[in-house]
């Protein structure tokens, strides 16, 4: 497949939330009311909807990405800026929150656009205007030799174009102090066409040691055209890893998490992070509470293997990791 597919897909994606309810043959009236403007706009590939149930409302990966008319208000304790990227922007493009690694938000496309989004209100154009190319981002990497390893998040990294990645990686595969790149991606869920051998031959090229953190919430995610991106990845040598957000009405239940860690385990990804949902503005709607969400935990651990159980925690801006919760 050529590259320009996978690009072509992301260019037919559903922009109107009322296409994707005809689709699925869903009566609007079904479905919670859409709000009057969008300030986070609809965005969902033809082949993630495929995954979805014909006729069902509350089907978990239409929830998702559904606008909702409550979106727009901001509630007490929401943020536009939820896990405090603005604090820690060291550069255009370049956080830097924890010890030993840095951020850089390689792009602000994405492919699918989750309604939970915590990069939803990122200030995208800044880096755009502050920056060539990541080239502030990229110097400023040189100069701190106490990190060892660089996050390619976004947006979506891979909704770039191979040559760009290429550049990128071979820019950060020359800073001798570097050792490990992580890659936070949803693009191999979304549009699992999207790992090609172009892709794969750039992380079989660089030296670093490549980890691909893949974003799936419900094992419906996870069809054949998803495993076989998977299997591509760890054959170019990616260790893959999953995080997922724990979300009412979507994954809030320990039946429904050990399906999808026993998915992600067939598909080759390790469980790694069930993140409790940031203070995101509009998303009170997937709201779990902490008490009910250490309970799933306590269960989800009395149906898996400890390697299958993911950590559960919390994004707190300012702390110096994750925050467990217990």
């Amino acid at each position: 497949m050529a590259e320009e597919d996978w690009q072509q897909e992301l260019r037919h994606a559903f922009r109107d939330p009322r296409d994707l309810a005809k689709l699925l043959n869903i009566p609007l009236a079904s479905l919670p009311s859409l709000p009057e403007t969008q300030h986070f706009p609809f965005l969902v590939p033809q082949s993630f909807a495929k995954r979805m149930t014909q006729g069902d409302p509350c089907d978990p990966l239409l929830l998702q990405v559904w606008p909702d008319a409550r979106e727009g208000t901001l509630h007490e304790g929401e943020r536009l800026d939820p896990v405090g990227d603005t604090a820690a922007r060291c550069e255009a493009g370049l956080l830097h929150k924890y010890r030993g690694r840095m951020l850089l938000v390689a792009t602000g496309a994405c492919a699918l656009h989750c309604r939970y989004c915590f990069r939803q209100n990122y200030p995208y154009r800044d880096d755009r205007e502050e920056g060539t190319a990541w080239d502030a981002a990229l110097e400023r990497l040189r100069t701190e030799t106490t990190v060892s390893e660089v996050l390619l998040s976004g947006g979506d990294p891979l909704a770039l174009p191979d040559a760009a990645l290429e550049r990128l990686v071979r820019s950060l595969d020359a800073i001798p102090h570097l050792e490990t790149l992580r890659i936070h991606t949803r693009l191999p869920v979304a549009i699992p066409s999207r790992v090609q051998d172009r892709f794969c031959q750039i992380l079989r090229g660089t030296r670093l040691k490549t980890v691909v953190v893949l974003h799936a919430n419900h094992a419906a995610e996870l069809d054949t055209s998803v495993r076989k991106a998977c299997a591509h990845l760890r054959e170019a040598g990616a260790t893959l890893l999953n995080q997922s957000v724990l979300l009412a009405g979507v994954n809030d239940s320990p039946e429904v998490l050990e399906r999808l860690s026993r998915a992600l385990w067939q598909a080759g990804v390790l469980p790694y992070y069930l993140h409790a949902l940031d203070p995101v503005r509009g998303a009170r709607r997937f709201f779990v509470p902490d008490a009910q969400a250490v309970a799933l935990l306590a269960e989800l651990r009395k149906l898996l293997p400890g390697y299958l159980v993911p950590r559960l925690v919390r994004e707190i801006a300012g702390e110096a990791s994750k925050t467990p919760l217990t």
